[in-house]
């Protein structure tokens, strides 16, 4: 990963760099003492990771981070603040910011705060692949002729919507192709049994199918925090954080992946499974 620094005061920008360095978080592609300079710079580098002072003489740190979105989208920035108002930190995060860091700084802090931002950066970017892949594979398949079985095209769209979540590679995702599969081709839902005495027609271990698939689904929510997080307006989790998902679980991820939570979002497997099943038949 490649961070740029941006403070107003040396000794901060000497500290973060030396951080990085000796952590092996990265490297430093470069840093400013100004806004205008700096924007210049990531406007050429582009770099992945920008670390930014909020109060700054010439520009602050918001107005820095807004201007950053349009020359440089894909970076991320994380606020470094001496400042506790709301109303501020406020107006930084509806800028783009992803993370604060509280001056004075703390190396256990920044460390933290910065592993956490590239796992959220590389999970995106796994996801954009996924999502490249998918289109393109889907569009090869517009070109060829459509005399698929209607089972077939089913499984197609229950396939592409694992891919979305970025969850195709996960075990327990042939799990849930056989299980919607089936209800599919039996004209049942989970309303009508309970998911042991389903799972137990599959395998005689039902326990372990149950976690395979609990696991690849909280995996995709996971996913779809960080697609919220990069981009609120995403397709994907516009898409499928209110149907297959609790929006309210979602957005409580997000605030653990951002730091403000302690507590993870959950599924519920039963309403996800229903609901999986009922967007690929009606979609």
């Amino acid at each position: 990963m490649n961070f740029y620094f941006v403070d107003d005061d040396k000794n901060v920008r000497n500290i973060l760099k030396i951080l990085v360095t000796d952590r092996q978080l990265g490297k430093c592609c470069g840093s400013s003492g100004n806004g205008y300079d700096a924007l210049e710079d990531v406007e050429a580098l582009h770099p992945d990771i920008i670390l930014v002072d909020l109060l700054m003489p010439d520009m602050d740190g918001t107005s820095f981070v807004e201007k950053v979105r349009d020359i440089s989208p894909d970076s991320v920035c994380i606020m470094i603040s001496q400042v506790a108002s709301k109303d501020l930190i406020a107006k930084a995060y509806e800028a783009g910011v992803e993370f604060f860091i509280q001056k004075p700084i703390n190396a256990i802090e920044v460390e933290a705060v910065i592993r956490n931002v590239i796992k959220s950066l590389s999970m995106h970017r796994k996801i954009g692949k996924v999502q490249t892949l998918f289109e393109a594979e889907f569009s090869t398949r517009g070109k060829t002729s459509d005399s698929s079985s209607q089972s077939e095209s089913f499984q197609g769209r229950l396939t592409g919507v694992l891919q979305k979540l970025g969850i195709i590679g996960e075990l327990g995702s042939k799990d849930i192709i056989s299980l919607i599969t089936f209800l599919h081709d039996q004209d049942e839902t989970l309303e009508q049994q309970t998911l042991g005495s389903l799972l137990s027609r599959f395998s005689e271990n039902p326990r372990s199918v149950e976690q395979r698939i609990r696991r690849a689904a909280s995996t995709g929510l996971v996913n779809l925090a960080h697609l919220g997080l990069e981009d609120y307006s995403n397709d994907v989790f516009n898409e499928f954080s209110n149907t297959l998902y609790n929006f309210e679980q979602v957005r409580r991820e997000m605030d653990y992946i951002r730091g403000k939570s302690d507590r993870h979002g959950n599924v519920k497997i039963r309403n996800f499974l229903n609901a999986l099943l009922c967007y690929c038949e009606n979609v």
